[in-house]
């Protein structure tokens, strides 16, 4: 069954790659149910999350992100040391779905709260990430693997606490996944033009998209 291991939370410390900023990646697993908001005002997300900068993070596109126990344990055997759930900054850590090989554009119901998110994009990886994590030449890794776990815009509110299924309920008929994406946007100029037809792509990536494929 797929499901959500872990709800993370943002535990606030100083930002590692930018002395006078505070960074929320410091997520620890919490065993309450956490209210998702819906876009609004105060932004769409985990309203426990304390630290979240809807602006600098994508906005309503990058609400909720998700990350494979499965993915952070082959990163262990990697980098050869324990990774804990939150340790890559994600809200939820999942087990049973194969995030990266999410489509663009479908929606997962998860638990019996309402609670209906939308995959959208995978994360890339920052400077705060590769401080935070403390490897050496950690966003060239990261990259190379092509694993980056995925985004997801909140289309209906709801709670999300640990052990709550994770259904996919709709999936579009377009192949365009989390990890196409990457690979587009990180180097492979052949599968840019194939982002153009995925509905649910923010804007900015297809913007990107379109910058890039205009210099060929």
């Amino acid at each position: 069954m797929s499901r959500v291991l872990s709800v993370n939370l943002a535990r606030p410390m100083p930002n590692p790659a930018k002395s006078t900023k505070v960074t929320g990646i410091d997520k620890v697993p919490t065993e309450d149910a956490v209210p998702v908001r819906a876009p609004g005002r105060v932004g769409s997300g985990l309203s426990d999350d304390l630290v979240g900068n809807t602006r600098l993070h994508g906005g309503d596109d990058q609400a909720v992100y998700a990350y494979a126990r499965e993915d952070l344990d082959r990163w262990q055997a990697t980098i050869g040391r324990p990774l804990a759930n939150g340790n890559f900054g994600e809200n939820v850590t999942t087990s049973g779905i194969d995030v990266t090989g999410a489509r663009v554009g479908e929606r997962w119901r998860v638990g019996t709260d309402g609670l209906l998110l939308e995959v959208t994009s995978p994360r890339t990886p920052c400077r705060t990430f590769a401080a935070y994590l403390g490897v050496r030449g950690w966003i060239k890794t990261f990259t190379e693997a092509a694993v980056p776990g995925a985004y997801l815009r909140v289309i209906h509110p709801g709670t999300v606490r640990a052990g709550d299924e994770v259904e996919v309920i709709d999936r579009p008929d377009s192949d365009i996944t989390v990890g196409l994406v990457f690979r587009a946007i990180s180097g492979e100029s052949d599968l840019l033009p194939r982002l153009l037809d995925a509905n649910a792509l923010p804007d900015d990536i297809k913007k990107l998209a379109r910058k890039r494929l205009a210099r060929v």
